[in-house]
């Protein structure tokens, strides 16, 4: 079975613990593995690091120090157009949609997320790759 991997990218330490937790039943039984990291420059490096795994989907907060989740959009984009990025935001305002949209994004959560149409989002995810 292929180990498909999910990055997801989020500067707030309870964000994986979160994710676990929902996810505690597909990380057990092996459906896909999740990689935490805490900024854009780390994820760039997982990016190009994913290579012993297939990388499926790319979640990534908006709002980071340093480089934002728009910033990191293009790069993440053109270092693996096949991955699809989704990008998580605190404030779902039509401005920030738009630009996430325009620069390549997938979709778009708003927290407090919807854990139940992101486990929908990753099945979709883990069929297409199988």
């Amino acid at each position: 079975m292929m180990n498909l991997l999910i990055l997801v990218i989020d500067d707030e330490p309870d964000v994986e613990l979160l994710f676990r937790q929902h996810f505690r039943k597909e990380l057990r039984a092996g459906d896909f593995t999740m990689q935490f990291v805490q900024s854009a420059g780390e994820a760039l490096q997982a990016i190009g690091a994913a290579s012993n795994a297939t990388l499926i989907l790319i979640l990534s907060d908006i709002n980071m120090p340093g480089m934002s989740g728009l910033e990191l959009l293009p790069k993440a984009r053109a270092a693996r157009p096949d991955v699809p990025v989704i990008m998580i935001t605190a404030y779902g305002d039509g401005d920030t949609r738009r630009k996430a949209l325009e620069g390549g994004a997938e979709g778009i959560f708003t927290k407090p997320i919807d854990f139940s149409a992101l486990r929908d989002e990753i099945r979709t995810r883990v069929e297409r790759a199988a």
